[in-house]
């Protein structure tokens, strides 16, 4: 995978962590601004400031107008989700800096990311918890050049069991074939896993709806060549049958704005290139 994605890692929990500073946060995280490297504390520190925070919003949304909503509404979608699911066991699939591992989520986390990621967030893990949690694995994998099932394994994964899998917004970074590498591994998963992945749209990708995204899909498209896989909403499900998922719920913007956004009272758009899907292992 190309290393210029391991960066991707800061921004979402910085975005989740600036949120706390709002009267009606769309998500919780206490943890968020701690776990941050110090460049991601310094930026969230300065929000503390409207000014800046009005900034930081804009920025973001000059590339991707409602991406900033967006982050926020997968991100308390999954703590939902988690919230309700009887599996003791979650998966994170290119955590970054999620913090669900510290103690947010009663249950055993394993955590996969590149190894440079794994690495920054072990340090800053260290540095506030002296250890790294009991209850978290980390584990460094490349889904581009890795077997992912072996990786876990080394860990300590069984899968015996019902699992919660976390893949949020790391789709598009990988190839076709990493995507269905990966979900080659999910087709092993137990009978009654639960699933929560983000897509982005493939007509945005391939340039015949932007959305009001063209400044982002001319940098992470076609300059830096950073977004490469994405489906249509209508074709996850047959994308997942194969493999023995089953979808219960997909959501966009219409969705996220009506459950999060317009009760929280805040005038935000959530973005249209970007979906996120519930789904359940219903067969083996």
């Amino acid at each position: 995978m190309d290393t210029a994605v391991t960066g991707t890692a800061v921004g979402p929990m910085v975005i989740a962590a600036v949120d706390q500073f709002e009267k009606h946060p769309l998500v919780r995280d206490e943890l968020a601004a701690r776990i941050l490297p110090t460049s991601g504390r310094l930026a969230v520190a300065a929000a503390r400031w409207r000014p800046v925070r009005d900034a930081l919003v804009s920025a973001t949304e000059k590339k991707v107008p409602g991406l900033w909503a967006s982050m926020l509404c997968r991100k308390r979608y999954i703590d939902d989700r988690l919230d309700v699911t009887a599996a003791r066991t979650a998966v994170v699939l290119g955590a970054g800096f999620d913090t669900r591992g510290c103690g947010s989520w009663d249950g055993r986390v394993f955590e996969v990311d590149l190894p440079a990621n794994v690495q920054a967030k072990r340090d800053r893990l260290v540095a506030l918890f002296k250890v790294v949690p009991s209850g978290l694995t980390l584990v460094p994998v490349d889904f581009e050049r890795q077997d992912l099932a072996n990786a876990l394994a080394e860990h300590g994964y069984g899968g015996d069991e019902p699992v919660f899998f976390v893949w949020e917004a790391v789709t598009q970074y990988l190839t076709e074939e990493a995507v269905r590498a990966t979900f080659g591994f999910l087709a092993e998963a137990p009978v009654g896993s639960e699933l929560v992945f983000t897509f982005l749209r493939k007509d945005f990708l391939d340039g015949g709806a932007m959305f009001g995204a063209e400044a982002g899909h001319r940098e992470f498209v076609t300059k830096r060549r950073m977004w490469k896989f994405g489906l249509m909403p209508d074709e996850v499900e047959d994308f997942l049958r194969p493999c023995g998922w089953e979808q219960v719920e997909q959501l966009g913007p219409e969705e996220f704005s009506s459950r999060y956004v317009k009760p929280s009272g805040r005038a935000l758009p959530v973005s249209e290139i970007e979906r996120t899907v519930y789904c359940v292992k219903v067969k083996s």
